[in-house]
């Protein structure tokens, strides 16, 4: 029996493809025991469903990477990059914000995915923690020094990932459009609207940039060598 499974041109392995099933099994029980319990009426279903798809990638590529075998000093360069990194994706997308609320502690119970959501407010600091944006940058991050440890230049793979925050960055290109074609309304509206699918898009690009960088820096280098 294969232990691989052709799905379109890519084969995956077989074992992948079950934790897959199992992984997502797990998550789709959980939403529907949500929304059976609190009533909530689904009006956009791939809003529930972008989290955890998020989540899900994320986890598997970590779990499927394989330990890093560098030198102590590449891994702490790497891993200094990667917190770097991780932290201008919090700030980026507004998940950390050095503005000052004052509302102190809350744990919001939302659907599987974006809750249980921990928002803090300080004198100095707020934080709005979604549980898969959490799980998706730390995942990118972890990809990232693990590219930045083994191999520097594959690392600027890791670089797509900042704009994995388009969420909040594309409402933004969109307010600076409208002011100068006009249309305001109408532009920031679909920025608003497609945020979230654009946001996963560009999270899944860079999580297979880095994920299959030897495979792409393969390609690379024959096609140096080529020319």
């Amino acid at each position: 029996m294969s232990t691989r499974v052709r799905v379109g041109p890519v084969a995956l392995p077989r074992t992948l493809l079950l934790r897959v099933g199992a992984l997502l099994t797990v998550e789709l029980a959980l939403l529907g025991a949500y929304l059976a319990l609190t009533g909530w009426q689904v009006l956009a279903p791939r809003y529930l469903l972008y989290p955890l798809l998020w989540v899900t990638v994320g986890v598997l590529a970590v779990a499927r990477t394989a330990p890093v075998d560098a030198p102590r000093s590449s891994r702490l360069v790497a891993a200094l990059l990667a917190a770097v990194y991780l932290s201008i994706l919090l700030w980026a997308d507004g998940s950390v914000s050095l503005r000052g609320t004052r509302m102190g502690f809350r744990l919001v119970w939302l659907p599987p995915g974006w809750g249980p959501a921990v928002l803090y407010g300080g004198e100095s600091v707020s934080l709005a923690l979604f549980p898969y944006r959490v799980v998706g940058y730390a995942a990118l991050s972890y990809l990232l020094y693990a590219t930045a440890a083994t191999a520097s230049r594959a690392a600027l793979g890791g670089l797509v990932g900042l704009v994995s925050c388009v969420s909040c960055t594309l409402p933004v290109a969109a307010a600076f459009l409208s002011s100068v074609a006009g249309g305001a309304t109408a532009v920031a509206a679909a920025a608003t609207v497609w945020s979230y699918d654009l946001s996963t898009v560009v999270f899944l690009l860079a999580v297979a940039l880095l994920y299959w960088r030897p495979l792409v820096g393969g390609r690379l280098r024959s096609l140096v060598t080529r020319r």
